[in-house]
């Protein structure tokens, strides 16, 4: 199939590389521009934009894909189909009619729960067991086209980013199933009930709130790790949890219970077993504690 391919993180990746692998012809990749990045903020190609440019595809990143002249341009490649995985930008109808099946988008979740910009991130805030990836042919409405097919997995105790990585994965291979015979998986109007959005992440949700019972603070390490981060401060310094166990404990929300870093919450205690100090490689707690001693009774800002 003449393919157009539309995505920007690393999420996006693994379905590139599977159509490629396929032996599909992709006629060009849309990702977000370059932007400002690390220290230097010097700017940096997306993921996908690497991939693409590593097999010799053009890529493209319009800042907006409103214009008459870019979906002309879109138009012009004369794609079977564009194939869609957390790209970034609103598709005008212009764009979704303009391949001849449509537009078809990976969504990191069983639609039709968790629509929108963070699915993984609150499938596992909100404490669901399962979650997965939905193949949808796509429609103006915010991730509400109707469904090609579906693959579940277990949340389990992982966090954002192992999570994310194996949708990615399975994602993709799922995508190449449903292009090799479109026929066999005909599209499912996604059901009214069940509906929940997965807003977009903002910071401030990753400061750790202690008064939270301990099982919904460890939910918060995994669902922002590795990035943001979860975090507290201590002495106005900034230590971002990037894993963490629920334990035994009782105390005043935020309160070290010991020696080894265990901290009170509004229920039972957290655990750290990874933390970051800023500016530092991240580490396990007790290295951590070796080199900056935190005594029991010292209060976290959370």
């Amino acid at each position: 199939m003449r393919i157009v391919f539309m995505g920007t993180p690393d999420f996006a990746v693994p379905t590139l590389e599977a159509l490629v692998a396929a032996g599909h012809e992709i006629v060009a990749s849309y990702s977000q521009p370059p932007r400002p990045a690390g220290r230097g903020k010097k700017l940096q190609a997306s993921p996908v934009q690497l991939a693409a440019e590593a097999h010799g595809i053009e890529v493209r990143y319009p800042v907006s894909l409103k214009g008459a002249e870019e979906q002309a341009a879109f138009a012009a490649l004369e794609a079977d189909v564009a194939v869609v995985a957390a790209y970034g930008l609103i598709l005008p109808q212009a764009v979704l009619d303009a391949p001849k099946l449509g537009c078809l988008n990976v969504h990191g979740s069983l639609l039709p729960r968790w629509r929108g910009a963070a699915p993984v991130q609150r499938a596992i805030l909100a404490g669901d067991a399962m979650t997965g990836v939905t193949i949808m042919q796509m429609e103006r409405g915010l991730d509400t086209g109707p469904m090609l097919a579906t693959v579940a997995t277990p949340v389990d105790g992982k966090s954002a980013g192992d999570l994310t990585a194996e949708l990615a994965g399975k994602g993709a291979a799922l995508m190449v199933e449903v292009l090799a015979d479109l026929g066999a998986y005909p599209p499912v109007v996604q059901p009214e009930d069940g509906v929940t959005y997965a807003h977009k992440i903002d910071k401030a949700e990753s400061r750790l709130d202690f008064a939270r019972p301990a099982l919904e603070v460890e939910r918060q390490v995994r669902a922002f790790a590795p990035a943001p981060g979860a975090f507290f401060e201590l002495e106005g310094e900034r230590y971002r949890v990037l894993a963490a166990d629920v334990a035994a404990g009782e105390g005043a929300p935020g309160t070290v219970l010991d020696e080894e870093l265990t901290i009170a919450c509004g229920q039972g205690a957290l655990q750290p077993t990874l933390v970051q100090r800023a500016g530092r490689p991240a580490m396990e707690t007790a290295a951590l504690l070796r080199g900056r001693a935190i005594a029991a009774g010292t209060v976290l800002n959370g």
